[in-house]
């Protein structure tokens, strides 16, 4: 039949919706995967929509999105990497380290965008930050490198400070760098570091027992997934242990850890917006230059605080970004 007779048949405007649906082109695909759960991501996914809403793409008219979260189990990351590039999205976003690791595993074509990650020329995923090559762009927050300051800040909190608790992931390829920064830290500050093993959420309660027997005064929590996806499990042990904590993200802040201090995770993901959009729009990944954050934030929990007996100096609530009553 040809295509005059087949309009005519179906009648009018009807018709010619029906045509303009058929020519219009497939609508793009967005893949997301992360380590942590769906809500433990949902601040940061929201970021990512809504940059992605301003650049003009509507969920379920302009743009559809795929989702897949590993819930803080690292080993299931393969299958959901494998699992995704098999529907053959546009663009995929991910995050944290893990989950770029196993994406760029899984496909060496398909566009990926680190919503956020450890240093990835370290990692073996880009070339060079200026020269990502391959398939792989985004933002990096290089939070493995904050240590020194965050002891700083714990210092100031707790001048007498002596012994330091520390928790480290030992399925999270960086809790190696991690460990390395926050002993030579610790050091440094003339404070002995008490590193406490866990291979599972299910460990978090052991390893704040053991902690608390070792004689840990504070705790550094790195950046990480599990910790990440328990955080209001984290700062309830802190708090029990009556063991002052500091974390990179602020989210840790906002579900009652006492204080944080690193980049803006929120931003990054917004950010990562601008990266989908220009690779829809024709670039390639490994043009892309890789972002370093460029600012860090302080965050305090004065409600902690109260309730592990402390009081905040005042110049460091005078530095604080945000001061949670």
């Amino acid at each position: 039949m040809r295509r005059r007779d087949f309009i005519a048949g179906l009648g009018g405007a009807a018709a010619w919706s029906v045509v303009a649906r058929a020519q219009q082109p497939a609508m793009p695909v967005i893949g997301i995967l992360t380590s942590a759960s769906a809500a433990a991501n949902a601040p940061y996914l929201d970021a990512f929509r809504n940059g992605m809403r301003e650049l003009g793409y509507i969920d379920g008219i302009s743009i559809r999105y795929e989702y897949r979260s590993a819930d803080g189990h690292l080993d299931r990351l393969p299958d959901l990497a494998t699992d995704l590039v098999r529907i053959k999205p546009d663009v995929i976003v991910s995050a944290p380290l893990p989950a770029n690791i196993a994406l760029q595993e899984a496909t060496s074509t398909i566009p990926i965008v680190m919503a956020n990650g450890a240093d990835p020329v370290v990692f073996g995923l880009v070339k060079s930050l200026a020269h990502p090559g391959g398939n792989v762009t985004g933002l990096a927050n290089f939070a493995e490198v904050l240590a020194a300051k965050q002891i700083d800040l714990l210092r100031e909190l707790i001048p007498d400070l002596s012994r330091l608790g520390t928790l480290v992931n030992i399925k999270n390829p960086l809790h190696l760098p991690q460990l390395r920064e926050t002993k030579s830290a610790a050091v440094a500050n003339g404070i002995e570091l008490i590193p406490e093993e866990i291979r599972s959420p299910d460990e978090l309660g052991s390893a704040f027992e053991k902690l608390a027997k070792k004689g840990a005064e504070a705790l550094a929590v790195p950046p990480d997934t599990v910790f990440n996806n328990f955080r209001r499990r984290i700062a309830e042990l802190a708090v029990a242990k009556r063991m002052p904590a500091i974390y990179g993200f602020r989210e840790h802040v906002d579900d009652g850890g006492l204080m944080s201090y690193g980049p803006d995770n929120r931003a990054n993901y917004r950010r990562a917006a601008a990266y989908v959009d220009k690779i829809l729009r024709g670039a390639k990944a490994g043009d892309l230059p890789i972002e370093q954050p460029t600012k860090f934030e302080l965050f305090i929990n004065l409600k902690t605080a109260k309730a592990l007996g402390l009081t905040v100096p005042p110049s460091l609530l005078a530095r604080a970004d945000e001061v949670i009553e």
